[in-house]
């Protein structure tokens, strides 16, 4: 048998402890599918005291991630720091330039740094592996780098944030507040202190800047991606589009166009007879759009201890299979300095329309106003609804549009006209409409 594989880990927050402890738990069965044991010799994280439900006790303590990342101790660095400066950044940098394996959890530090990274590891001849920084346990970094040979992606697609899915399902469920679901996501655990990150779509495009280089060859371009989150979904937003056979998602999604990539992440009215639409609560889905394969949906839990760790899991399995010599594939699919540089899609016609939700004051003349706003930006409707408000409201009505294909730039000079013109009580409501999916 091959000599045992010396792991260190970096951080030992919930996603840390829980991969040393499936390390212990399933040490056997691992040996067995490896070849080789895989073994926990150093470890590194704020407090050495802490009781983190594992005794990591046999392990060498480091108190500078970044000594333990050059350390003879270990033959792969595991980073569950988190951050893409700091100590996350300059220990795995320091691995790969000691010419160790890495394995991250890390979008943040791809998204940022992933390129230049992966310079290193494939100039050192390692490995850098980073499964469990996209969708959390399903193999989607796998499937795209190693299972689709041959195959040229158009789109692909998702719903990459357990966080917001969660709340967006529940607002439906039970028809309660965005507000109050977020709170209830913070009580659980499903969502941070400050969910920002989440809530306005960063976490969301990290995932999908990453997606997109492996789909497409392109570098990372995480600032490129046009991007608005779910603060501003309303009941009245979520029961309009029951009304209209749809439901909201917050998708990130890239395709290839005759102009360059487009990448953006927004809430999305989906059909609900689609299966995306069926992916509720934390669960994470991406679907993947080839000239070969077709339309291959993964779908899987995305957050989490255990399924963060699964995924931290496979990629160490994966080193722990591999023999000297062994020539590995490289990090994005393509060598890292053959990756093209990201060129923006021009803005262009959205095939699947736009939901448009206008808050106005109850009088003559506001229908015809509004109306005119869209014809005059060349936008065909599909249908328009009133609502009157009743209560306190009675001389406000909400009018929904639904409009034919057409540009954001036209729905959005048409709704800012109806804004300039006075006739809205409240901010309007704009989302893409995707007709399958």
């Amino acid at each position: 048998m091959a000599e045992a594989l010396r792991v260190g880990i970096a951080g030992l927050g919930t996603v840390g402890a829980s991969v040393a402890r499936v390390l212990r738990d399933k040490a056997a069965e691992l040996t067995r599918q490896c070849g080789r044991d895989i073994v926990v010799s150093a470890v590194s994280a704020r407090d050495p005291k802490r009781d983190r439900g594992v005794d990591v006790s046999s392990a060498k303590w480091f108190d500078d991630p970044v000594k333990m990342a050059q350390s003879a101790d270990i033959d792969v660095f595991i980073e569950l720091i988190g951050g893409d400066e700091g100590p996350a950044r300059l220990s795995v940098k320091a691995a790969l330039e000691a010419g160790r394996h890495v394995v991250t959890a890390n979008k943040a530090l791809l998204a940022k740094h992933g390129v230049a990274l992966a310079e290193i590891a494939e100039k050192k001849g390692v490995l850098l592996n980073y499964e469990a920084a996209v969708a959390g346990g399903i193999p989607v970094i796998k499937t795209m780098r190693e299972a689709m040979a041959g195959n040229s992606v158009t789109r692909v697609f998702g719903i990459l944030n357990g966080t917001c899915n969660y709340i967006l399902t529940r607002m439906e469920a039970e028809g309660i507040s965005f507000d109050a679901c977020l709170k209830d996501a913070q009580r659980l655990g499903y969502a941070e202190a400050d969910p920002t990150f989440d809530i306005e779509g960063h976490d969301t495009a990290h995932k999908l800047s990453i997606l997109t280089s492996l789909a497409f060859g392109t570098k990372i371009a995480a600032n490129d991606i046009y991007m608005e989150g779910i603060s501003n979904i309303t009941q009245a937003d979520i029961r309009a589009a029951g009304d209209l056979g749809y439901r909201i998602k917050l998708l990130g999604v890239a395709q290839r166009t005759e102009s360059g990539i487009e990448q953006r992440v927004h809430p999305t009215m989906v059909p609900t007879a689609s299966v995306i639409a069926q992916v509720h609560g934390v669960t994470n889905a991406v679907a993947i759009e080839t000239d070969i394969l077709g339309e291959l949906l993964l779908s899987g839990p995305g957050a989490g201890g255990n399924a963060t760790a699964s995924a931290v899991i496979g990629d160490v399995a994966d080193i722990a299979k591999s023999r000297p010599g062994f020539q590995h594939g490289p990090v994005f699919g393509r060598p890292a300095k053959e990756l093209r540089p990201y060129k923006k899609a021009q803005m262009r016609s959205h095939a699947g329309g736009y939901f448009i939700r206008l808050t106005v004051h109850d009088r003559i003349g506001v229908f015809a106003a509004i109306a005119k706003r869209m014809a005059d930006n060349d936008i065909s409707l599909e249908s328009i609804v009133q609502h009157a408000i009743s209560g306190e409201a009675a001389a406000q009505k909400t009018v929904i549009l639904v409009t034919h294909e057409t540009t954001e730039a036209a729905v959005r000079k048409a709704v800012d006209g109806i804004t300039k013109d006075g006739h809205l009580t409240d901010k309007p409501q704009v989302i893409r409409i995707e007709r399958a999916g």
